[in-house]
């Protein structure tokens, strides 16, 4: 999804506006709706915000779920969840999320 796209219609907030949500620590649609408006008129967006929480790293198709058990089994720092996930290693977009998650996972 290129950061551009538009996920709420309604409210015209973009990928990049609940990517960037998610590297602020919102973890949750409803943390999301807080952060940026989205999924707070139709709710027609709402299982794209979910899809986008599910997913750490689009382009490894990395999991927040595995993103979250690497950093409980020791993985402290972005590189460290790269090399155990392969998060992170392609274009970094999602590096400031890994990054909010191991500081959220301490």
């Amino acid at each position: 999804m290129s950061l551009e796209q538009i996920v709420c219609l309604c409210n015209g907030v973009t990928y990049a506006q609940v990517r960037e949500a998610m590297a602020q620590g919102a973890r949750t649609v409803q943390d999301i709706q807080a952060a940026t408006g989205a999924g707070d008129v139709c709710g027609g967006c709402i299982e794209r915000i979910e899809k986008i929480l599910g997913d750490v790293c689009t382009c490894r198709n990395v999991s927040t779920e595995e993103v979250v058990k690497a950093i409980q089994n020791g993985d402290t720092t972005v590189e460290k969840v790269g090399v155990t996930t392969g998060a992170g290693t392609a274009c970094g977009k999602c590096k400031c999320v890994i990054e909010s998650l191991i500081e959220s996972n301490k």
